[in-house]
């Protein structure tokens, strides 16, 4: 059976709700991100594109190019929310779905046009009802798979849909940008242009393993997609997504200092997993089991993030309101779950160029030389202190 995938993306989201809370920035050039000269820009209007203000790009340049521009620092907590309300619109309508970033959504559909009705009037209607429920502008692009469904989707921004008929996917890429496939980055695409390859057609025309002699298994990657081959499936978008870490205690204690320097290392830990994986999450929970092996959790919900900073300040409010028993502690932990993709993005508006350049230093240490290289005062003392700790 043919396919039918339909990638669904929120316009320019940040800004989008912004205009929704404030219809007076409507047609204006809106920047989130830091406001200072230090910050970052996390997203533009389409207004603000056309100066060349685009999303990383330094809060100084982007003021440079469009000094008119109306800085916004932006509100995690606004973007979750009506982040939040599409997925239960999309939840309520889709068989099966896959939540693939805060603003992002992948559609199975395959078979609706046997059962139920034309697969781009179902799109388009459901469409239409998030536009309507929401007051967001939204795109979809709907083809065979993911791939060229989300190239579908760029290519009807802004507020538009775009149907790419089964067999037709080949000659719809052609003429597209090498930047226009999914994964390549700024290093890809120079050493692709360096080739004298800037449209997907040339890569159409080469054998596969000629790029993959160049970019090793990379270059396979992106020849199936230029090719518009995706196989990969929907991954069904459950809150229980999640990743976790607990320790227990040789020990049983009630050493506050040390129980709280314990979650301080697990954060951190957890963080950067997030990171390496390009994930946020938008729940967090506390877990103690006491010496009588009474287990209790406490969860809350947050805006997504991958920030250190932001997920140490709730665990500490987690534990600081709930830890009033002052029983002895046999077991404490940390879970993050409801985990999307795309940290970069919403961490911008967080940070200034030097905290977000220092993160990324220590990323990248802890990538080479391992987890343990670096790490705050706090963790490195516990890491010397008694306790066993377990991934899950």
């Amino acid at each position: 059976m043919e396919r039918s995938i339909v990638h669904m993306d929120l316009d320019s989201f940040f800004v989008s709700v912004e205009r929704k809370l404030d219809a007076s920035l409507i047609g204006k050039p809106v920047i989130i991100g830091g406001t200072s000269d230090r910050g970052v820009v996390a997203s533009c209007s389409y207004e603000a594109r056309k100066f060349g203000v685009h999303s990383a790009m330094s809060s100084r340049m982007a003021r440079q190019l469009c000094p008119h521009a109306i800085f916004i620092r932006g509100d995690m907590d606004q973007y979750s929310i009506h982040s939040n309300i599409v997925t239960e619109i999309i939840e309520k309508e889709a068989p099966v779905f896959e939540k693939a970033s805060i603003d992002e959504h992948y559609l199975e559909i395959t078979g609706m046009d046997k059962y139920i009705k034309q697969s781009i009037v179902w799109a388009h209607e459901l469409r239409e009802k998030i536009i309507s429920e929401t007051g967001l502008p939204i795109s979809f692009g709907l083809s065979e798979n993911k791939t060229v469904s989300k190239m579908a989707t760029g290519e009807s921004k802004p507020n538009g849909e775009k149907h790419i008929p089964y067999g037709t996917e080949k000659t719809f890429l052609a003429p597209l940008s090498i930047r226009k496939i999914p994964g390549i980055g700024e290093k890809t695409n120079a050493t692709l242009q360096k080739m004298g390859i800037s449209r997907i057609e040339t890569i159409q025309q080469m054998p596969q393993l000629a790029l993959q002699k160049v970019l090793g298994e990379n270059g396979g990657s992106i020849w199936r997609k230029a090719n518009g081959i995706d196989h990969n499936p929907i991954e069904p978008f459950s809150e229980q997504k999640s990743m976790s870490k607990e320790t227990t205690f040789d020990k049983d204690t009630t050493d506050y200092e040390m129980l709280n320097n314990v979650l301080v290392t697990m954060i951190d830990s957890l963080a950067f997993d997030l990171r390496k994986q390009r994930k946020v999450t938008g729940c967090i929970t506390l877990k103690l089991k006491y010496s009588d092996f009474q287990t209790h959790t406490f969860q809350a919900s947050i805006p997504y993030t991958a920030s250190d900073d932001v997920l140490l300040k709730k665990i500490n409010e987690l534990f600081r309101k709930n830890y009033n028993r002052r029983v002895l502690i046999r077991l404490i932990g940390v879970k993050f779950s409801n985990l999307v993709s795309g940290f970069n993005q919403i961490n911008l508006f967080e940070d200034t160029e030097e905290k977000l350049s220092l993160y990324n230093a220590l990323d990248k240490i802890r990538l080479r030389f391992g987890e343990q290289a670096i790490g705050r005062a706090v963790g490195i003392k516990k890491d010397r202190e008694e306790g066993a700790e377990h991934d899950s």
